[in-house]
Formats: structure tokens, C-alpha cells, sequence
């Protein structure tokens, strides 16, 4: 699906809305806190459904595939994934949401530091099929783990400041492998009346981001607007599913 040529008057809206957020910044210990007081929110307890709905053309036919979860948290989606037969490699700054994640899915697993980022550490479950890293998202990168098939952003991009967006996208481009399927979970609202997080990332903005390196396909939008979404002030709130892939040499 080909974005249409912005007309002038919806370039400056979309302009004129990111501005709304664009100054807005959560420091790395605002999440820690965050899960330190359990106000995680943003936590599902089931699988995706876009996940789930999407998951075949995010496989497209492959089998064993490496995914990457950045700023994972504690997604069930990972156990999911790996129950299938694929791997997982996550990035999250709370340690408490990796704990967490092997505890409550009754996996026991080790940490050990990674030496190439001072500070950090990689948690492992026995079967070594999932690990996931202790750190600054931004201190990860290709180096560590190498490049992934897929990559699963379900709160990731709407999750970091505005204003490290370009940032984020190299990091991602960096890891995809050739053959990568990167689904992208975006929320669309009006940032007059929410500043966020989560943040209103425009389909526009998606393709700025990515689409010099890769091609981009809007899979599902869909009304997502609950009660929840309500008493943020928010009368209407859609969810887009992108599917992100590089283009061919």
C-alpha cells in the first residue's frame, strides 16, 4: 500500500500534531519506576491479537525464525513464539519485567553480564531459546546478537520520546536481516488532548522513518478506543499494523 502525496494542509496538520508531543521525554527511570509500582498498563496478559492475526505473513512460510522485541517487557507473546519453535531476543531497562517474564511462565533461567555493554546483563532460559537484555535499547546493536527475521514493535515506537525517533528506526534498520518482516503496532489520536505515552505516531511519520530502506504495508487499522482511552480524554483512538521490509539491493 503506497502512501497517497500529502496536500499541503494535511502536511501542516500532521506537522502541527507532532509538535504537540514533540518536546515531551520519559528518562529510563520513569519506566523502572513504573513497574516498580506495577503501573503497567501497557501489559497484556494474552497474546496480541494483531500478532496473532498477522503472524503467518510475518513467518511467510519460514520456520525457526529469530524475533526481536525491543523494549519487551514482559510480553507473553515471547513464550508464544518460542513455544512455536522460534527464538526471542528482547530488550527492556527493568529488571523486575524480565524476572518477572521467566517467573510467571515458570522458566528457569540464568543472568549473566554482557561485556560488550558495560552494565548490562542477559537473562536465558535453560532451553536457550529466549534472551533478553538488561539495558539502554540504544546501547544494543548488531554487534550483540546479530541481525533477526522478524521484529515485533507492539509499544516500542510509541513508547520512546518523540524526539529519539530517527534514532530508534536506524537502530531497527540495523537489525534486520535481509529476509526481516518487522510488524509496526502504531496509535493514532489527537495529541491535543493526550501527551502521551503511549504517542500518536502517523502513518506519514512511519514512512519517513522507514521508507527510503524498506518497503512498508499497512496490514490492519482498526477503532481501539475503550473506556481506558476515554479517561485519558480521547474520543477516537485507531491502531494500525504496518509490515516493514527492506528493499532489494
Amino acid at each position: 500500500m503506497y502512501c497517497s502525496p500529502l496536500t499541503a494542509d494535511r502536511q501542516a496538520n500532521i506537522t502541527s500534531m507532532l509538535e504537540q508531543q514533540a518536546d515531551r521525554v520519559m528518562a529510563l527511570g520513569e519506566w523502572e519506576e513504573r513497574w516498580q509500582q506495577n503501573k503497567i498498563g501497557f501489559h497484556q496478559p494474552e497474546v496480541h491479537k494483531m500478532l496473532k492475526k498477522n503472524i503467518d505473513k510475518v513467518l511467510n512460510g519460514r520456520t525457526g525464525v529469530r524475533f526481536f522485541f525491543p523494549l519487551c517487557g514482559k510480553a507473553v507473546d515471547m513464550k508464544w513464539l518460542a513455544d512455536m519453535g522460534h527464538s526471542v531476543v528482547g530488550v527492556e531497562i527493568s529488571e523486575k519485567a524480565i524476572r518477572q517474564f521467566f517467573e510467571e511462565n515458570n522458566m528457569t533461567y540464568t543472568e549473566e553480564p554482557v561485556p560488550a555493554i558495560p552494565g548490562a546483563k542477559v537473562y536465558k532460559n535453560s532451553e536457550k531459546n529466549i534472551s533478553l537484555y538488561q539495558c539502554n535499547l540504544y546501547n544494543f546493536s548488531n554487534s550483540i546478537e546479530g541481525q533477526f527475521g522478524a521484529i515485533w514493535d507492539r509499544g516500542s515506537l510509541v513508547a520512546v520520546n518523540p524526539g529519539d525517533r530517527e534514532k530508534y528506526a536506524a537502530l531497527i534498520i540495523s537489525l534486520m536481516a535481509n529476509d526481516c518482516r518487522y510488524l509496526l503496532d502504531t496509535l493514532l489520536y489527537n495529541p491535543d488532548l493526550y501527551q502521551g505515552p503511549p504517542f500518536f505516531v502517523p502513518d506519514e511519520q512511519v514512512h519517513s522513518l522507514f521508507g527510503s530502506s524498506c518497503g512498508i504495508e499497512l496490514l490492519q487499522s482498526e477503532d481501539a478506543l475503550t473506556d481506558k482511552q476515554r479517561n485519558w480524554g480521547l474520543d477516537k483512538f485507531l491502531e494500525n499494523v504496518h509490515l516493514i521490509t527492506p528493499k532489494s539491493n
